[in-house]
């Protein structure tokens, strides 16, 4: 019998990118980027696991966006071209370091890593690795979560409680419908927590969700075990804190395990580092050097000056990281076990990305992990919450304290200077919708399928992803542009629909453009007034 737990939480997302109308995409890269460094090694090595009879649990939030853009026919496309274009690239690598000791290793570990990738995703899983996860689902091994629908920031878009429900509804729905199961748990989006929000959730089936650590150690009144045992709020959902100590070991710049010398470099990519003509075929069409995701070197230190890169030594890295993750959580649960009545449990969440795509060895470090929890000792446990749940133990009752794993732990990143002036137009656009949702309770052919639009238009430029752009100072041309584009389509759809002038070519080209959620229903966005939680018919359906 364990002493205690431990539930590992990913949190995979990605905004929604789909650019058809250009030949490239620098943004669309996110998501090619995301499925051959983050997505494909991780269902491998899960995969390799479930094979091996290792007993493990794992809980993966995937964000509707993302789910949206891993089912796209359209992306899996342009993802199979990329990966072609990797695959010629190390292979024309392998002939320019044939007789190099050094970098040649390299470049055939990269073409080996391309090809496997493009067997597990066009042959085993047939374009659409959604499937894997839903594998591992049915299987017990992983629980599978839902996000809001377009990663929209919470506490700043309660001005209109319609809002948040609209982003619940619909990621609950399309979850439901892609893995055949209704969600059990919710990641509110970059853990902002909001009191009250909660309530939604719970009217919705959702069982539990996650805050960052102050959301727990500040609630009212405070959680007798701290992060260590989840909290139950009055409205009988339950809340999993972030516990600080397991959250620094792998996200710390300075004293985190992906900061290691003899890991790989993420920097050091031969699109910056090699001759111009020679890349030039594999970067941006208009000459822009890029990564290309073929990168040599190690980290080193903290100066420019670099090593070769050596995957033995850092898989033995990455082995010997995975027990010292191991030896502290077993100190940690010893501790805890004698200060906690209920068994203690150590919640570890982090972005997915961080795994594979920003630290290389990363899925292989999640791989030895869980080998070493499963046969090496027996103190500590892993589990999904849903199975922590269903150990009945009391939870204690108390309302958590408004937070976000956000820099400082509050809102700051998403309202600022920089992103302040997106949320007037935000807050309209959701009094319009409510509006329109009101006013035509009852829609039919293109009057509908303009509402339909507008709705997605909205949640479309409520994510929050473009106030984290344009906050960080990258890529702010491109979510000022995105975020104007969909208020801009919402705004004309109001009007055209309030006038009675609908363009059915131009909602057609919009439907096409901006596909996500297919079955999104218009009237998610009804007034709270008009009509009650339990009397709304997609709240009914998703509860079934």
């Amino acid at each position: 019998m364990p002493k205690g737990y431990l539930c590992m939480v990913l949190h995979a997302h990605l905004p929604f990118v789909r650019h058809p109308e250009h030949e490239f995409s620098l943004e669309e890269k996110w998501l090619f980027e995301g499925i051959t460094e983050t997505y494909l090694p991780l269902i491998k090595e899960l995969g390799q696991l479930i094979t091996e009879g290792v007993d493990f649990r794992l809980t993966i939030s995937l964000s509707p966006t993302l789910v949206s853009m891993l089912g796209d026919e359209f992306l899996q496309e342009r993802y199979i071209n990329h990966l072609e274009k990797l695959i010629d690239l190390a292979e024309k690598e392998i002939r320019r370091t044939e007789f190099d000791p050094t970098f040649n290793p390299l470049a055939r570990m990269y073409l080996d890593q391309f090809r496997e990738s493009y067997y597990l995703f066009k042959e085993k899983y047939g374009k659409n690795i959604l499937r894997a996860f839903k594998e591992f689902q049915e299987t017990g091994h992983v629980e599978l979560i839902t996000c809001g629908a377009t990663h929209g920031y919470f506490p700043f878009l309660g001005l209109h409680r319609e809002a948040i429900y609209a982003q619940a509804v619909a990621a609950i729905d399309l979850h439901t419908r892609t893995f055949g199961k209704a969600p059990r748990g919710f990641w509110i989006p970059e853990c902002a927590y909001n009191p009250g929000d909660e309530e939604i959730l719970k009217d919705l089936g959702i069982k539990y969700f996650f805050t960052e650590t102050h959301g727990i150690t500040y609630a009212t009144p405070r959680p007798k075990y701290g992060v260590y045992t989840p909290i139950l709020c009055p409205s009988e959902i339950a809340v999993f804190g972030r516990d600080p100590e397991s959250t620094k070991q792998v996200w710390s710049r300075t004293e985190g395990y992906p900061g290691d010398y003899y890991y790989r470099d993420f920097y050091r990519d031969i699109g910056y580092d090699l001759d111009f003509n020679y890349v030039k075929p594999y970067i941006h069409p208009d000459g822009i050097r890029i990564h290309t995701g073929l990168k040599y070197y190690r980290i080193t230190g903290k100066t420019d000056d670099k090593e070769p890169y050596q995957p033995e030594i850092a898989r033995e890295k990455a082995a010997e990281h995975a027990g010292n993750f191991m030896f502290n959580r077993e100190k940690q649960i010893e501790w805890l076990s004698g200060l906690v009545g209920p068994p203690p449990l150590i919640v570890a969440p982090y972005d997915a990305e961080l795994f594979g795509h920003w630290w290389y060895e990363g899925p292989s470090w999640i791989g030895l992990l869980l080998r070493k929890m499963a046969f090496d000792q027996d103190m500590v446990k892993t589990i999904t919450p849903s199975e922590y749940l269903e150990l009945n133990h009391p939870l204690q009752v108390s309302t958590p304290s408004a937070s976000s794993w956000g820099n400082k732990g509050y809102h700051e990143v998403w309202l600022n200077g920089t992103n302040d002036w997106t949320y007037r137009h935000l807050h309209k656009a959701a009094e319009r919708m409510i509006e329109l949702a009101n006013c035509y309770p009852r829609a039919e052919g293109y009057q509908k399928k303009a509402l339909n639009q507008a709705a997605r238009e909205l949640l479309l430029a409520q994510a929050s992803d473009w106030q984290f752009i344009m906050n960080a100072g990258t890529m702010v041309e491109y979510a000022v542009n995105r975020f104007k584009d969909h208020i801009s389509r919402f705004t004309k759809l109001y009007d055209d629909i309030k006038g009675q002038k609908i363009d059915p070519n131009w909602v057609d080209r919009l439907h096409s453009a901006d596909n996500i959620f297919p079955h999104l229903d218009y009237r998610i966005f009804r007034s709270f007034k008009e009509t009650t939680l339990v009397e709304k018919p997609e709240l009914q359906r998703v509860q079934q």
